[in-house]
């Protein structure tokens, strides 16, 4: 069975970018981590603890997990093809 790779790297970009969206408000309504470091600000850039940070995480979360999906789903299809075929 063969993946739609866009529709994978949708998916998986929605997911990721959901879950960065989502985390940063948790961590927002728990007051903020000032004693753990935070990681994302090195990969993101704009990326912070605060609302507009929220939505700049969610937007490069979206295009990281796409790009990550489509290689994933990409690989996938060329494993089964090789495998089944």
């Amino acid at each position: 069975m063969k993946l739609n790779i866009l529709a994978f790297a949708l998916a998986f970009g929605v997911w990721w970018g959901g879950g960065v969206f989502i985390a940063t408000w948790w961590l927002i309504a728990q007051g903020g981590v000032t004693t753990a470091p935070m990681f994302l600000d090195h990969f993101y850039y704009g990326y912070s603890l605060t609302p507009l940070g929220s939505l700049i995480g969610l937007a490069w979360g979206f295009v990281c997990g796409a790009i990550c999906g489509a290689i994933l789903a990409w690989l996938y299809n060329l494993f089964e093809a090789r495998v089944s075929g």
